[in-house]
Formats: structure tokens, sequence, C-alpha cells
């Protein structure tokens, strides 16, 4: 699946190397809480068999919990890594309507690794990718990032070549 990100105040010479978002077992998750939600449903209807009060509690739950739906998604949805030729962009939807957007220079960058654990987290393909930066907030990480071996790889080899040609560029200027 192919997302089109754009920085808007990109340095002239920026371009997107990589897009990191979360894995698509998030949605999973969220489709499984749907289908508890829509049993105990079915459930309480059937137990209390059609009374007008009973209707109005189903309404009122419906109501609130297609609004938990919602926000659970958006929280996993805005969560991404976009690293750039010269940058790494976090971005991260804490909750509803609140979200942190932190950056760091590919210099900054210190140490790129990945973890995966458990049964499903192995044959899915995902769990945690981490950036630790050289920056007062120290750790970029994002759970349930898809193929993460591979990812830190790549972001790991995006700041090789940065640093490569950066070290290059300062030592002819001296």
């Amino acid at each position: 699946m192919s997302w089109h990100v754009v920085i808007e105040h990109a340095r002239p010479d920026e371009k997107i190397e990589l897009v990191v978002r979360r894995h698509w077992i998030v949605y999973v998750i969220i489709w499984v809480y749907f289908l508890i939600w829509v049993f105990a449903t079915v459930w309480i209807f059937i137990m209390f068999s059609f009374q007008a009060w009973v209707n109005l509690i189903i309404i009122a739950f419906w109501m609130f919990f297609s609004l938990f739906l919602y926000i659970e998604w958006l929280n996993h949805e805005l969560d991404l890594f976009v690293i750039t030729n010269n940058r790494v962009i976090w971005i991260e939807q804490i909750s509803f309507l609140n979200r942190t957007v932190s950056e760091c220079t590919l210099g900054q960058v210190q140490e790129v690794w990945s973890q995966t654990k458990w049964f499903f987290a192995n044959i899915f393909n995902y769990w945690t990718v981490t950036i630790q930066t050289a920056w007062n907030a120290s750790n970029f990480t994002m759970d349930f990032a898809p193929e993460p071996i591979e990812s830190s790889r790549m972001i790991h080899n995006i700041v090789d070549y940065y640093r490569d040609n950066h070290i290059s560029k300062v030592t002819e200027e001296k």
C-alpha cells in the first residue's frame, strides 16, 4: 500500500526516502473490538426482549462505542515516521486532538533498532522500531511497525548514506 506524504515546509533539496506507518494488524484489533461489541449488543437485545429502555441504552452505548472506534482508528492511522534525506520526522497521535510532531537531523540519530517478540508478531512480521537520537526527546518509538527489522535496516542505511555524504562535504570544505 503506497501512501503519498507531503512535507509542506521542506528544504529545497529535501526528498522523502521512507515512510513507516502502523501495521495492518491494528485494524484487525479494531475489528475484533467491533465484533465483540456486536455480539454483546445482540445478546443484551435477546436477553431483554425488545424492551424500550433497553433499546435506548443500546443506542446510547452504540454512539459512545462508535466514537471510541473512530478515536482508536485515528490514533493508529496518523502515527508515522517520515525519513527524508536530511531528517527524521516522527508524527504521533497520542489521543484525540493531541498530536506531537518531533524531528531531528539524520546526523543526530545515534542508534536504530527493532524488536519482534511473541507468536503473532513473528508470524505477521510486526512489532517495534526505535530511533534513538541526540535530542532532548531521546527516542522515537513506533509500536506495531511493519517489517521492523527491514525498516530499521533501511533507516540505518539512510542515516549512513547521510553521514558519508555530510562528512565528505565537511572535509572538502576544510
